[in-house]
């Protein structure tokens, strides 16, 4: 056993509240964990505290300092524990993120969500820290992995951790996006209005759809009736980050007799987030709908701190924070700073965009803040044992925070479900109270100052002021049924979902690259079976989309051209096989800086965008206008030259250039931008002349079924570790590189065939 710090004591007894309920002592569960190949744990206990045991334990192993530096974030310990320098996981410098944490996660709403727990999800919980503190203390430390091995701030687990990391995850699609607007928001010091600059818009707006941008998901559930043998299928591919608190984990969860349930979890959680039992299997797509509103609010002429509601001046409130900072001489400083808030939510700011000047101020207000129903929502998930019980438990509990469900049972059923939580404003008051400049800004905005424009209380729902489940787009039945992060509109293209309020789902708009890549794969089958390789290939192919829709036409461009400035991009086109596989040449680098350049001039498709046919539209470029012919010209001088500058061997491989580096090992990634079309959505940072992976497509699940039960393959790209000193670091990711997906073990006896590399019983 290694010794605790003082100071690690001392930040374990700052984190936790008074709450004997909560903190109370006790007895360890018991749990068996077998590990297979690749690293997952199969995990079986008695009951509820015993499996979370192992849950914890079994998580600890393998990113014991992942969760720990993710404890102190949303803790909001960071600047205590690291000093003001540093940013957390999602980029927030350490004061900011501080901040906005012990405004979420106060100990009045930690609290309240740890009450409004069930029995058994509270003993899941005390389980699962029980046994990352069981691992932690048995841990020797000099094994402990080297990132926190010296750490100040590696220490036990407290239960009120757990539900600070669950909060976290709820609000990753409302207010979380907006932590750096709320911190920022201040009463303006001027009574002169801001100036709002279209580069300060676009940066902030920048800024919000980076969420977009590092969360999204594909998703294809086969019913019996286009399956090979009349039973589900299921193509789940979410596209999550790669580090940081959304790193998927798998894990095989049974309690006999009650639950038997395998998948992916994100850290902290015990339970499957996405996964399969015996019966069913599921997966999410990050949605279209809006998790939150924005208020305008008019101010009070005579005090910017308060505001006009129906005629009348409220005051805001001011919520203090104090944010412990460690300075450079390693002595404490407190930060003391207001949180402004409405009776919508709190008040938030973006330059140029959302300002609060003498005149008005914005108000943000989140569903998901009233959503203590989420654990056990994924908990009746695990459990589901077709798709109508399912739909049911979705439907009852309505704890989906910011995703659309869709699965497939045994019997041949296929669902979909965008049954999140999202605020209720009828289409006709909607109308009445928009805000034009933020729903310009393609932002959900009210008017704040008029009540009847708050959200409204629906019948059957879970929670006041969301839209009932009943009231949300749904499909059941033994077709095939689609999403790749659009609105519910084109789900079954035979049966168009639609007339929903925009915050629910829209019918109006173009949908994205990677849908309409899927639908133009599974269209030409007809009604013919859709086989489980069809839906690898979907995937492994790596095909650029957008390259089939204009590529012909850049290259007939190319042709007319006499400017040898152009060739070396035209050259690399023309014998491009338009996939972004590892053996790809230029070709994927070339084409994406040529659309960069092109599509930042303006609408360049030769067929526009046509509602009664969106999978084939909008479609080609039209070079023949001389205004997108200037564009396309300049775009491929601009890629030719930036290309050149990166002293390129030619028979360079994309392999080589898209990488991410496990133990000194550099390995090649397929796959690429899925704004390109790309299925197997790839997300990067610029490094050098390469790009290094941070994200994209994360835990890969296939899953049919047979008479035995569930047939499943697939793979976690990131690997199961985060600890470089382990097995399991990038073993996945290996296979990943060479897309050799690996049957996913379920049954004791596909388990044994897998090869069980440890088993360790837990007392």
């Amino acid at each position: 056993m290694h010794p605790l710090s003082l100071q690690t004591l001392a930040l374990a007894s700052c984190c936790c509240l008074a709450l004997s309920a909560v903190n109370a002592a006790e007895p360890p569960g018991k749990a068996v964990i077998s590990w297979s190949s690749l690293g997952v744990p199969h995990i079986q206990a008695a009951d509820d505290q015993g499996l979370g045991y192992g849950i914890g334990y079994a998580y600890a192993r393998d990113n014991l300092c992942l969760l720990a530096d993710e404890v102190v974030t949303v803790s909001g310990q960071r600047s205590r524990v690291l000093g003001r320098a540093g940013r957390s996981s999602v980029g927030q410098d350490n004061l900011t993120s501080d901040i906005f944490f012990q405004w979420l996660n106060s100990a009045q709403q930690v609290q309240a969500f740890w009450q409004a727990q069930p029995v058994a999800m509270q003993q899941r919980i005390a389980g699962y820290v029980a046994g990352f503190n069981a691992y932690l203390s048995q841990t020797p430390a000099s094994q402990l992995p080297e990132a926190c091995r010296n750490a100040g701030w590696l220490r036990p687990l407290v239960k009120e951790d757990a539900v600070r990391l669950v909060r976290r995850l709820l609000v990753e699609g409302g207010v979380g996006r907006f932590a750096k607007a709320l911190v920022s928001a201040a009463p303006p010091t001027s009574a002169q209005p801001a100036v709002a600059s279209s580069s300060i818009v676009a940066e902030s707006m920048a800024r919000l759809q980076g969420f977009a941008q590092t969360r999204g998901s594909n998703a294809i559930a086969v019913g019996g009736a286009r399956s090979e043998n009349g039973r589900g299928l299921l193509l789940a591919n979410p596209h999550f980050p790669w580090n940081g608190g959304l790193r998927f984990y798998q894990m095989h969860l049974t309690i006999p007799g009650q639950l038997d349930v395998m998948g992916a979890a994100l850290p902290g959680l015990p339970l499957v987030n996405i996964g399969f039992n015996q019966h069913m299997a599921w997966t999410h797509t990050v949605d279209q709908s809006s998790h939150f509103t924005l208020h305008r609010l008019q101010l009070d002429p005579q005090n910017s701190q308060r505001y006009i509601v129906d005629g009348h001046s409220e005051a805001m409130g001011k919520r203090p924070v104090q944010v412990q900072v460690r300075e450079d001489d390693g002595k404490l400083t407190s930060v003391n700073h207001d949180v402004y808030e409405s009776r919508f939510g709190p008040v938030v700011s973006l330059p140029g965009l959302m300002p609060w000047d003498a005149h008005q101020a914005y108000a943000l207000q989140d569903a998901n803040l009233g959503n203590d129903r989420i654990l056990a929502q994924w908990d009746a998930m695990n459990r589901a044992h077709s798709v109508v019980e399912l739909q049911q438990a979705i439907s009852d509990l309505q704890g989906i925070p910011w995703v659309n469900t869709l699965a497939v049972d045994d019997r041949g059923g296929a669902l979909y479900m965008n049954a999140g939580v999202i605020p209720n404003m009828p289409l006709a008051s909607l109308a009445q109270c928009a805000d034009p400049a933020l729903v310009k800004a393609g932002l959900p905005g009210l008017d704040g100052s008029r009540s009847a424009c708050n959200w409204q209380n629906d019948p059957g729902a879970r929670q006041a002021g969301i839209v009932a489940a009943s009231h949300l787009p749904q499909l059941l039945g033994n077709d095939v049924l689609q999403n790749a992060n659009d609105s519910a509109w084109m789900t079954r293209p035979a049966a168009p979902l639609t007339g929903f309020s925009p915050l629910i789902s829209r019918s109006d708009r173009p949908l994205g690259l990677r849908a309409r890549f899927a639908l133009s794969r599974l269209q030409p089958l007809g009604e013919r079976p859709v086989s489980a390789d069809f839906l690898a290939e979907l995937v492994t192919g790596n095909r650029v989309y957008l390259a089939d829709l204009v590529l012909d036409d850049i290259l007939a461009f190319c042709r007319r051209q006499s400017d040898s400035a152009v060739r070396p991009a035209c050259t690399a086109l023309q014998g491009w096989d338009r996939q972004a596989q590892t053996s790809s040449g230029l070709g994927p680098l070339y084409f994406q800086w040529v659309m960069v350049g092109l599509q930042a001039g303006g609408d360049s498709w030769r067929q526009a965008f046509a509602a009664g046919d969106p999978v084939r539209t909008p479609s080609g470029l039209a070079w023949e206008r001389p205004e997108v012919a200037a564009r396309l010209h300049k775009s491929l001088i601009d890629a030719s030259t930036r290309v050149a500058g990166l002293n390129l061997a030619a028979d360079t491989r994309w392999g080589q250039l898209q990488t991410v580096v496990r133990d000194r090992q550099r390995i090649a990634i397929p796959g690429g931008d899925g704004k390109l079309g790309i299925y197997n959505a790839i997300t990067v940072e610029r490094n050098g002349a390469g790009f290094t992976v941070d994200g994209g497509s994360s835990y890969i699940q296939l899953v049919s079924f047979d008479d035995k039960g569930p047939v499943a393959r697939g793979l976690l790209a990131m690997s199961q570790s985060s600890d470089p000193a382990s097995a399991h670091f990038k073993d996945q990711t290996l296979l990943f590189s060479t897309q050799q997906w690996r049957p996913l073990p379920f049954t004791p006896e596909q388990i044994k065939a897998d090869g069980v590399q440890q088993t360790l019983e837990l007392k």
